[in-house]
Parts: structure tokens; sequence; C-alpha cells
């Protein structure tokens, strides 16, 4: 049958219908909002280039945490900004490392608000690589090779770190080969195989990262991440990295970025059956919020449409700067 018998337009007819037959539906409980925690005291720092996240001293952090609870945002994810570096990123494996203390004092003031902790070494390292890095000089300029084996135990020791503090979900971030192996037999053999592993699995080498580079002051001091962070043209490889993940013992996957990268979202969503999360990163937070703020759009709308988006093309959970303001704006406020 076709038109004038078959009349779409029915099923739009009003907001009760529409809402009657939507498909996809965005949920506070999608979401998880990132934290920077910062060394110092008396700090509540807007980074420049993302406009309303900022750094939180400790003694600073419940005033967000308590605006995210009242929001009914179930998970945060914290990055850790150190007073220290060094070459081998110490500070995230220190019992008494910033990411420790905050989830220390978050689990303290919420125990049932879900710690997520990064693990990573980039926010730790003086040179800003995501793992140990061999470097040699050649006519003056540095260059570096991040050693992928020797870097694997030192991502370990900060998950099984993160761990001890009470982070519910150990988030790996740093596309080291054999990562979540590694970081799965250390949480099983210091008594946690009870802790997830929210996998960044599929992870492009992307432009879109910039302001977060700021927020965590953890860009490269030489070369880049191309040699371990996937390649932005490839989707056929994102499955490889997913599947390595899946074998290894993941329990969530996570493709990051997000808006430009829907398809590798679906086609994960397809191939794969575990939780997937997409990671809606700082740069895509950032234009939305420099365009909002030239008038040019409404934000409101935007974000609401993007993150229902990243739902319909698979995502089960967001992690996203948006997530106070979206949820607001879904009570309509």
């Amino acid at each position: 049958m076709a038109f004038p018998i078959v009349r779409h337009r029915r099923l739009r007819a009003s907001a009760g219908i529409r809402g009657m037959v939507r498909e996809t539906v965005l949920n506070p409980l999608d979401l998880i909002q990132p934290i920077f925690v910062t060394y110092g005291t008396g700090i509540k720092r807007e980074i420049a280039s993302m406009p309303g996240v900022y750094h939180f001293s400790l003694d600073t952090l419940k005033e967000e945490v308590d605006e995210i609870v009242s929001l009914g945002i179930p998970a945060v994810l914290l990055f850790g900004i150190p007073e220290t570096k060094d070459a081998v990123g110490s500070s995230g494996f220190d019992e008494n490392g910033i990411v420790q203390e905050a989830t220390r004092l978050i689990k303290e003031w919420y125990p049932e608000l879900l710690v997520v902790a990064d693990t990573c070494l980039c926010e730790f390292t003086d040179h800003g690589h995501c793992g140990m890095v061999h470097t040699h000089t050649v006519d003056g300029i540095v260059h570096g090779d991040v050693m992928n084996d020797a870097s694997l135990e030192l991502l370990t020791r900060t998950a099984v770190s993160q761990a001890k503090a009470g982070a519910d979900i150990i988030a790996p971030s740093n596309m080291m080969d054999g990562f979540v192996q590694a970081i799965r037999a250390g949480l099983d053999e210091a008594g946690f195989e009870h802790v997830p592993i929210m996998s960044y699995s599929v992870k492009y080498a992307s432009a879109f990262y910039g302001p977060f580079r700021e927020a965590a002051d953890s860009a490269p001091q030489f070369g880049d991440r191309k040699t371990y962070q996937m390649d932005p043209a490839n989707v056929r490889e994102a499955i490889r990295e997913a599947e390595s993940d899946v074998l290894e013992g993941a329990d969530m996957l996570m493709v990051k970025p997000a808006l430009a990268y829907m398809d590798v979202i679906r086609v994960i969503r397809e191939q794969f059956d575990l939780p997937l999360v997409a990671y809606n990163v700082s740069g895509e937070y950032s234009m939305v919020k420099a365009a909002a703020q030239q008038g040019w759009i409404n934000e409101k709308a935007i974000v609401l449409e993007l993150l229902t988006g990243l739902k319909r093309a698979g995502a089960d959970t967001i992690i996203t700067y948006h997530s106070k303001d979206a949820v607001r704006w879904l009570r309509g406020e």
C-alpha cells in the first residue's frame, strides 16, 4: 500500500503520539560526567577551551560531586593532574596519587556513585605519552618509541592502585597491545576480580582531543600518538581491536571520539554484545559551546539531538561533558 492510504505523518501529529512511537529515548542513567581533579587548595578553575568545565582541587571537589548526584547522573570519570611528573608516570600508581585520593573522598561521600578511573599514563609522564618511552636525539630533535610490553606493567600497577582506592570501574585508555589481558590478570591477582574493565577499545588518533590536552596537561612533548592510537580512516581495524579486548576479558567496549565515528559505533554494536560506551570528547563539546556562545545554534536542541544520535547509533552509555546540562534539559528545566 502507498499514499493516500499510507500517511506517515499520522504518527507525527502531536507530541503525545510522537512520544508514544519514539524509538530511542535518552535517560540520565545513560550518562557519565568527566571530572578533572588537580593538586593544590581552593581551586575551581574554568578550562579556557571547555566553557563550563573546571579543574577542582580536592577541597572544592564536593560541590561538583553534590551537583552530579543531585541530578541523578550515576557515574563520574576521573582524570587527575598531578603535582609532579616523571618518565614512568609514577604519580599515576601512587597510593596517595590525585586520582586515588579523589576516589576515596567520593566513595566516602557517596558510596553508590560509580567512580570510573581513567587508566593511562599521559597525564603523569613528563613526556606526555601513554606508556614508557625509549628516546634518542637526532640533529637536536628528540625522537621516541613507546615501548608496548614494558608499559603494561606500569598500567597494571595503576589499575590495581585505583581499584584499591575504591574505583568501581577501571577504564584503560592507553591503546597498548594486550592491555586488557594484563590489567585483568593484575586485578584478579590483587583480589579485584569483581571490578569490571571499561576498555577504550577503539580509540582513534583524533584531532578532536585538543581541548582535553589542555585540561589534562597531557600533550605529547615530542612526536604524536599515531603509532598506538588508530588511524581515523579505518573501520575494519576497529573490529579487530574490539575483538582482542573481548577475548582478553573486557566487560565493556568504547568508541572514542563519537560524532565522526557513528558508523564505527554501529559496526561495533552489530558485531559484539557487550555494553558499548561512546565518548563524546572535548573537541566535540567545545565546538557546540563555541557556536552556542556566538548565538549560531540552539545549544539545548543540538546537545539532546547529538546524544540521542549516539544512542540511536548503538551506544548504551555516553561519556559527555554535556551531562549536567542534558539532565536539566531532559527534566524540562
